[in-house]
């Protein structure tokens, strides 16, 4: 219907799995200069269509992470939106694609996105913005708070990213944006999970028996209060 609405009556639609091609069979004069995706999250691929990427994992959005690098040219740059467990998961997979992405690309900038930013997803994302072509040194974190709850009839607007775009173009440290360099990542992990350095840490939980203790004590109190009021009546 979009492509009608545009003037594009009889367009080439080929119905095909994108996975089921073998990075090996991608080209140069198949690579693109940028790439913009939103790949599905949570699927499953069988078996024999993982046999086509060097790191298998059943995650779709794995696979498609590892197709947009082969399809960008040597420069090339690209925004993934991706589930923000991909910067953490301690699989496998997920650590030998970190570690792909950190040392073959310059994953220059990291996006929080709030939760509900996409309707459907089930978990908050992030996106992923990095260049082709030379190992990562440093990224730059910014956590997305608009300040409201989001939803179908209140989505992000332009507004809401004001702030990133300003900041990203230096990447400058605020209140809600900080920079990691690579050296300080462990190698075992490549662990990239969003913890903003400069948001004050939450008062730690006492122990129960502090508590405890506290409530005898503010019992006592009240109890020599009353004995007090019961004298003057």
């Amino acid at each position: 219907m979009n492509m009608i609405l545009h003037g594009i009556e009889a367009p080439n639609v080929i119905h095909t799995n994108t996975l089921g091609e073998n990075l090996q069979d991608i080209t140069p004069s198949n690579q693109h200069d940028i790439v913009l995706a939103n790949p599905p999250f949570g699927g499953k691929e069988r078996k024999e269509v993982q046999q086509n990427f060097p790191i298998k994992t059943g995650e779709t959005a794995f696979l498609f992470l590892q197709h947009f690098i082969k399809m960008l040219k040597p420069g090339g740059r690209a925004a993934i939106v991706i589930k923000n467990t991909f910067l953490s998961n301690t699989d496998n997979a997920a650590i030998a694609l970190r570690k792909e992405l950190l040392e073959n690309c310059n994953l220059h900038t990291v996006l929080d996105c709030p939760a509900k930013t996409f309707l459907g997803a089930g978990v908050k994302t992030v996106v992923l913005f990095f260049t082709k072509g030379e190992p990562t040194q440093k990224t730059w974190f910014y956590q997305l708070d608009p300040g409201r709850s989001l939803g179908k009839t209140n989505p992000l607007n332009d507004n809401d990213l004001k702030e990133f775009i300003e900041l990203q173009k230096g990447f400058e440290d605020s209140a809600k944006s900080w920079s990691l360099a690579t050296t300080e990542l462990d190698d075992a992990t490549w662990d990239l999970s969003v913890k903003n350095p400069n948001q004050a840490e939450e008062a730690p939980l006492r122990e129960p028996q502090a508590i405890i203790e506290e409530i005898i004590a503010l019992d006592k109190e009240s109890e020599a209060i009353l004995g007090k009021i019961q004298e003057l009546l």
